[in-house]
């Protein structure tokens, strides 16, 4: 049977600067807490750089919006480097983030495991240590979905990204030193697992059609965010079996101690309602209980997407006493914002 590619409608003008005109409105909209850089294609704390402080830098293809410069401002991120859409961005746009947000105790970069972001990263912090900015590098890895992918050597990083910004932002506000906000990261991502499942595909501005063709009863079981085959193709369940197997992997590799409190995130892929979302929260609490574990902190919503994408991920992260308080911590950027 052939299947036929839907044209997908969008409110943008020329796709070739949907990513600019993009980043221009969020500055508008949020000139309190950023300022962007539109010849250096960055977005960056308005208060950048804060003297002693070490700055957080984060970045990668656009298309996962509030991710990354959604996250920039008090408490999470001094800079986001949005690359075009699902596409890396160079090392050269890196290099002018970390140089603007170094307030000379050195600047963490989080990176996702992706070979372009991971290779681009890598290049632009030695280019920095050139010019004498102490640079340490995080890699997030979390999704248990699949071991290697079409765009990674080893897991993808996903969701607990995210709470890596948050944590570790916190921490570098605190006042914490290029090495302790360093390794309260790397603790993130060691504790965090995450697992995505797709209903339909997105469609990137250039091409206006799904990027993958995927049967109106079918979902795609451990999908990447964007769009990378996961375990399986299948045909869709319920909601309550879906976040059973998806709890099960989960916690199957995390292996949480019982009786231990975890952060529970459930986000949506871009066209996921809230309802839908509130249904999985409430599914995965289930599953929590099974396994003798507690959700002493949430977070639903759209926080880490793949343009309009239907489908859900889950990430559990257990917490512990450093965990938690900085996870309460104050934050203000335009997408997460509690404490101020």
């Amino acid at each position: 049977m052939s299947v036929v590619a839907q044209t997908l409608k969008k409110f943008i003008n020329d796709p070739a600067d949907v990513v600019k005109e993009s980043l221009i409105g969020l500055g508008q909209a949020h000139g309190d807490l950023l300022r962007v850089d539109l010849e250096n294609q960055l977005v960056l704390r308005k208060d950048a750089p804060v003297a002693g402080k070490v700055a957080l830098v984060s970045g990668g293809g656009s298309g996962h919006e509030p991710l990354h410069g959604g996250f920039v401002g008090l408490g999470m991120l001094d800079a986001a480097c949005p690359g075009e859409i699902f596409t890396s961005p160079v090392p050269d746009q890196m290099l002018e983030a970390t140089k603007a947000v170094d307030g000379g105790a050195g600047v963490i970069h989080i990176v996702k495991n992706y070979t372009g972001d991971v290779m681009n990263f890598k290049l632009a912090a030695e280019l920095a240590e050139d010019e004498g900015i102490k640079v340490e590098s995080v890699l997030t890895n979390d999704d248990v979905a699949v071991e290697d992918s079409l765009y990674t050597a080893g897991r993808r990083g996903t969701g607990v990204t995210v709470l890596v910004e948050k944590i570790a932002g916190a921490k570098a506000e605190a006042g914490g030193s290029l090495a302790e906000v360093a390794a309260v990261a790397r603790k993130v991502n060691e504790r965090g697992r995450s697992f995505g499942v797709a209903l339909t595909s997105c469609a990137t501005p250039a091409a206006g059609a799904p990027t993958f063709d995927i049967g109106p009863d079918e979902m795609e079981f451990g999908v990447g965010i964007h769009g990378e085959p996961g375990r399986r193709r299948e045909k869709i369940r319920s909601a309550a079996e879906i976040v059973e197997e998806m709890a099960d992997a989960i916690l199957g590799d995390l292996k949480p101690a019982k009786g231990a409190n975890v952060l529970a995130f459930v986000n949506g892929l871009g066209g996921t309602p809230a309802i839908e979302l509130y249904v999985a929260y409430a599914e995965l609490t289930k599953q929590l209980e099974r396994y003798g574990v507690t959700a002493a902190r949430s977070l639903v919503g759209n926080y880490i997407t793949s343009l309009e994408m239907a489908g859900i991920s889950i990430t559990l992260l257990e917490l512990d006493d450093e965990l938690t308080a900085l996870w309460d911590a104050p934050v203000h950027t335009p997408a997460l914002r509690w404490g101020t």
